[in-house]
């Protein structure tokens, strides 16, 4: 199992990054990014935290990936974090989408995605374009088991299916209770229309971001 949209004490989670990850591992997943919440105001900070903290995880046990959530970000902004994140260390970025129970910026989704993010989390009522361009630019959306966020998945998934774009099934954990066994995880992503194959595929393509980053 993998997580790729995971929260500690360095933004609004209620763990030390170290009891995360190993609350995950518990749970028998084998890798998780931690991908904190930052705009320009703590960019820096949380992104050497992050960098730092994943530089000295023990090899062996759960793989941690050091990420980023840009969150509600002025739509401009997006390519200069982007790019800080890259260059310090940061090796798999979320843009906070556009859910329906936060008042995100209209057009966040498309400025991340042009921006070059890895992953769109809750993307919320995402128009057939947007799809269109994360399926052409290799960007994920995300299927959400966040209470909330959860509203859209299955309008996520009709848009990602449609117009070829791939998904993720996440978390977004804050706190203890928000992390999942399998078969809890798995069901986010029947519950939004998915058959056990494609979520097989799913699963699959998780691992090989995994692969990949590390």
């Amino acid at each position: 199992m993998f997580d790729l949209h995971t929260h500690s004490l360095l933004s609004d989670g209620e763990l030390l990054a170290s009891e995360l990850a190993r609350r995950y591992e518990e749970k028998g997943y084998k890798a998780i990014a931690i991908t904190d919440h930052a705009d320009i105001s703590n960019l820096k900070s949380v992104t050497a935290a992050i960098a730092e903290f994943c530089h000295h995880w023990p090899v062996g046990r759960i793989r941690v990936i050091p990420g980023i959530e840009l969150t509600h970000l002025p739509l401009e902004q997006f390519p200069e974090a982007v790019n800080f994140a890259r260059k310090n260390g940061i090796r798999w970025i979320v843009a906070h989408g556009e859910t329906l129970v936060e008042p995100v910026l209209p057009g966040t989704v498309r400025a991340a995605i042009e921006a070059g993010v890895d992953l769109v989390a809750h993307p919320g009522l995402i128009r057939g374009e947007e799809a269109e361009l994360a399926a052409r630019k290799g960007v994920y959306l995300e299927l959400s088991a966040r209470k909330g966020h959860c509203l859209t998945n299955g309008h996520v998934v009709q848009m990602a299916l449609r117009h070829g774009a791939k998904m993720c099934i996440n978390t977004d954990a804050h706190a203890p209770g928000d992390i999942l066994r399998r078969d809890e995880l798995m069901s986010v992503g029947l519950g939004a229309g998915l058959s056990a194959v494609q979520l097989t595929d799913i699963q699959r393509d998780m691992e090989a971001i995994v692969q990949k980053i590390l």
